[in-house]
């Protein structure tokens, strides 16, 4: 389908986002003068550290102690970007929609909830090197932190920025929950483009899109019985992936226990990938968009993303600067190239 594509410049459109990503395949090629990063690598570190703010029974910098747990573990964040009680003296939206010059300085309060999720009490026991039921814990815990939350808050963002080169500010294995009661940019993208497929067609745009990913197989990364793992045709990053059930399902506490089993196992294999790909610790940011709100959603689809920001080696990472920054998104390898060199690592 895309052989055509394969040479030539070119523009994709998001059918999740509506918005565009320029494909310059040609410019794989043009020699590489910029910044390298030294590689992380992949050597083990402490299982405990007792200068972690995150390890079992440790005392936090707020003064709050740590659990001493066994197992994945979360808590409230001590330094929230959200809180519940924020919206107690927050100026009020001060615009309009009747235009004039208070239309430009319009603002509005945010309340929330922010989580820290300790996956596993070793310091060094990150989520490609736990086994299945390390994996099938912390999957355990996504699903019933956003079951809880999802009963309060509009948005419900499971994330996980792995490595320094993502903004990473603890070494120990852990993610993050920001629950808000707006619903955030991407959100609002993506809840009208898949609120219109389904309008107009009756079926899941994701579900659907998987489909026929999977019929195409030029980008498919792994296919499983429950979860396909693709390169999105859209992809922005060099090698993003997207993350999708195989059923329609739109919430993490939705799954089934073999789903949930799945999952562990899917993940777990292709963020091994990631690392073989790039012979480092690979940095990643990754998260999941269930649907808003707390009731059904027959029209969005479950899905997770993976960004990892490496170009062409550990120490050579995409940075989106210039055009990007000023005009749209760019990208130099095609996903179907991306997706043919992570097949080749699992």
């Amino acid at each position: 389908m895309t052989d055509s594509l394969s040479q030539t410049p070119h523009r994709r459109r998001n059918a999740l986002t509506g918005e565009w990503v320029m494909v310059s395949p040609q410019r794989a090629q043009r020699p590489w003068q910029g910044e390298e990063s030294p590689a992380s690598g992949g050597s083990i570190g402490v299982t405990y550290d007792p200068d972690c703010y995150l390890c079992p029974g440790n005392t936090r910098v707020s003064g709050h102690l740590n659990a001493p747990y066994t197992a994945p573990w979360a808590f409230d964040n001590d330094f929230p970007a959200v809180g519940t009680n924020l919206h107690k003296g927050s100026a009020e939206a001060n615009a309009t929609d009747s235009g004039g010059p208070s239309a430009l300085f319009k603002s509005e309060p945010v309340a929330g909830r922010c989580r820290v999720l300790c996956y596993h009490p070793d310091h060094n026991k990150t989520l490609p090197n736990m086994t299945e039921q390390e994996a099938l814990a912390v999957v355990q815990l996504w699903a019933s932190e956003v079951g809880a939350l999802r009963q309060s808050y509009q948005w419900v963002q499971v994330f996980e920025n792995r490595g320094e080169m993502m903004g990473c500010s603890n070494a120990h294995p852990h993610g993050q929950i920001w629950a808000v009661d707006r619903l955030p940019n991407e959100g609002v993208k993506e809840l009208a483009q898949q609120q219109a497929f389904f309008d107009a067609q009756g079926v899941t745009l994701l579900d659907f899109y998987r489909a026929e990913e999977e019929r195409l197989a030029e980008r498919l990364v792994i296919q499983e019985e429950h979860w396909t793992v693709l390169v999105p045709y859209w992809a922005m990053w060099p090698f993003e992936t997207l993350l999708l059930p195989r059923r329609q399902i739109d919430h993490l506490d939705a799954l089934t226990e073999s789903e949930q089993l799945s999952l562990a196992q899917m993940v777990t294999r292709l963020l091994r990938g990631y690392d073989a790909l790039f012979d480092t610790s690979c940095p990643y940011t990754m998260g999941w968009h269930g649907a808003p709100g707390s009731g059904p959603a027959p029209h969005w689809q479950l899905h997770a993303h993976f960004y990892p920001p490496l170009l062409r080696s550990a120490g050579v990472r995409k940075h989106m600067v210039g055009y990007e920054m000023l005009s749209e998104a760019q990208r130099d390898l095609t996903p179907e190239a991306a997706a043919e060199k992570l097949r080749q690592t699992l």
